[in-house]
């Protein structure tokens, strides 16, 4: 183990907050190791970037040699997390969450190492506690306490329903944290609430309570709302390679940085010495390359991440794409956006008419990849490139 300042230092390494910084430091100098607990609930099939921001700090813990817990939250799953929802979510049928809990498991260790993590289940604990439990569990807290809970109080104050079972979704998620006896918690900003309530209910059992880790949440491809599938501005991890690769060269040049900081495995002070290079007059399209093929080589292969590299440099440099060109910002409707509107908005076109003519001679091309489709739209938040034969081209950011 790193003595507890360089281990302090490892693990404060893009945290939003810890609660109590000094309970931890404490902990550490115990030189025991110390159990670290994670829940993410099984709703959907994939992981994104954005759910790996916490697996990454798990591996931080697990390589500084402490207790890896990945919980898998298939009981909460379907009760439904309320955390930033206004309205009610839709539970998950036991179906639904164990196949997608099975699917999990098999992402998480790409990142972490599966001979020192432990993954367990919290229906193992919830589902013994039965009714009687439950009430006593519900016990611990009142009505006018669960509506200190940002979401609930907006929910509330706006008339919006709220079910009784979500109020009990913090409570299970801080249950979990007394089965486990667990020393740390980790969890996304919006998730504190939550988060503390396991370190209450570990302190009415007598425990000793949880420190607190939150990471910050991931921006999308829009570099504006956190990633998500249900917005689209997400990048699997089981996204193919080239898919991958280009997303990540889509990403802001500003936005870069925070994947650095949030989802690179290298050392602090190589990801300063290459932003110091940028500042230089490195080309960001060069770093964005090397980010993306560290991503890529993490889920996929470093083959596939070098095999993705070449396609780019044959769609992108050998269409002689420019570095400098307009920018064009579109607030994007919810209906979408025609391809011929923007070429025209853009000053690439004088008319969608003459968009239309373009686009059937076969002049129009996205990311160096000809356009045949005159209907084509623009329904997800994302950048690209527009280009018309070989002269006219413009960056556009949809929002």
């Amino acid at each position: 183990m790193l003595d507890w300042q360089s281990a302090m230092a490892e693990i404060q390494r893009g945290a939003e907050e810890i609660l109590l910084e000094d309970e931890l430091v404490a902990k550490l100098k115990e030189g025991k190791p110390l159990k670290i607990k994670a829940g993410f609930d099984p709703t959907a099939p994939d992981l994104h970037l954005g759910h790996t921001v916490l697996i990454n700090k798990l591996r931080t813990f697990q390589q500084l040699g402490h207790e890896v817990i990945f919980l898998i939250g298939d009981f909460t799953g379907m009760i439904g997390d309320p955390t930033g929802k206004n309205v009610t979510r839709k539970p998950l049928t036991k179906e639904d969450v164990l196949a997608n809990a099975e699917t999990y498991k098999e992402q998480v260790f790409k990142i972490l190492d599966p001979a020192k993590t432990t993954i367990r289940f919290n229906s193992q604990w919830m589902e013994k506690l039965g009714a009687a439990g439950m009430i006593k569990l519900a016990s611990n807290q009142t009505v006018a306490r669960m509506l200190e809970r940002d979401d609930f109080k907006k929910r509330y104050a706006g008339g919006q329903p709220i079910a009784i079972h979500e109020f009990l979704y913090p409570l299970v998620q801080g249950w979990d944290s007394v089965a486990l006896k667990a020393d740390v918690e980790l969890g996304g900003t919006d998730q504190r609430f939550n988060l503390l309530m396991g370190r209450e209910l570990q302190k009415s059992e007598g425990q000793r309570q949880q420190t607190v880790l939150m990471m910050p949440l991931l921006e999308g491809l829009d570099g504006v709302q956190k990633m998500s599938k249900s917005l689209g501005n997400y990048i699997g991890i089981t996204d193919a390679p080239n898919d991958m690769f280009g997303k990540v060269m889509s990403i802001s040049d500003d936005l870069m940085w925070r994947y650095y900081e949030l989802l690179s495995f290298k050392p602090k002070d190589e990801i300063e010495a290459i932003k110091q290079k940028v500042v230089a007059g490195l080309n960001p399209r060069d770093t964005k390359i090397e980010l993306a093929k560290e991503l890529i080589a993490r889920f996929h292969s470093e083959q596939d991440a070098e095999s993705a590299h070449q396609d780019f440099i044959q769609r992108f440099q050998k269409n002689a794409i420019p570095d400098e060109m307009p920018e064009f910002d579109f607030l994007l409707p919810a209906e979408g956006i025609m391809i011929a509107n923007v070429l025209k908005d853009a000053g690439l076109v004088n008319s969608t008419s003459d968009a239309m003519r373009m686009i059937k001679q076969g002049a129009v091309k996205i990311d160096g990849e000809k356009v045949d489709n005159t209907k084509h739209q623009f329904t997800l938040p994302l950048q690209t490139v527009l280009q018309i034969g070989k002269r006219k081209f413009a960056r556009i950011t949809f929002k």
